[in-house]
């Protein structure tokens, strides 16, 4: 009887432990110390989102979680595949002027083990494609992609052309940003209709 009561009170200060930790204040107080040290928040940075960057003196790396609808949604829609639940977008800051001010947002997405950086700006409170980077992806394929948001992610296929990349390889990539242009927009874009 008694290992039971011990088993039971360790299990519910454990609980307990567990709900303050989550909590939002808990969260607060993290959030707080990673942005008092700008530092810790850019190691989280890669180094090909900084390159885009190279004003910014600070990043922000934003965590949203897609529900899984929202997932098949998305790729049902873009043809490609959302790898993970838990998209990750870096926020630069620059504080020119004495003020932080947000200078940007990017995305890194894997297409056949290379990372492709993707940068966007904001229009009409939704998220377009600024340009994208691709470490020996010709830049004439790359340019493509400018200026495409979420309502562009179904015609892909019909508007990027290879153009020095090989077809399977720009059919992935192809896919892979639009599906993160739609998880863009579904995460951070304005409401839409049409």
């Amino acid at each position: 009887m008694n290992k039971i009561k011990i088993l039971t009170i360790a299990g519910i200060s454990a609980a307990i432990g567990l709900a303050a930790a989550c909590s939002p204040a808990a969260n607060a107080n993290t959030a707080t110390v990673a942005n008092t040290n700008p530092t810790k928040a850019a190691d989280e940075t890669p180094a090909s989102v900084k390159a885009v960057f190279p004003d910014a003196q600070s990043f922000t790396v934003q965590h949203k979680d897609l529900t899984k609808a929202q997932i098949a949604e998305i790729e049902n829609n873009s043809g490609g595949k959302i790898a993970d639940a838990d998209h990750h977008s870096y926020l630069a800051f620059s504080t020119a002027g004495g003020a932080r001010k947000q200078i940007g947002a990017a995305t890194v997405v894997k297409v056949n083990g290379k990372d492709v950086v993707v940068v966007y700006e904001n229009k009409g409170g939704s998220p377009f494609i600024k340009e994208v980077r691709s470490e020996g992806v010709p830049a004439a394929f790359l340019a493509q992609f400018k200026g495409k948001g979420h309502d562009d992610v179904v015609t892909f296929d019909e508007k990027i052309k290879p153009n020095g990349v090989d077809a399977s390889m720009a059919e992935a990539m192809i896919a892979a940003i639009g599906a993160d242009a739609l998880a863009m927009q579904t995460l951070y874009g304005a409401a839409h209709s049409h």
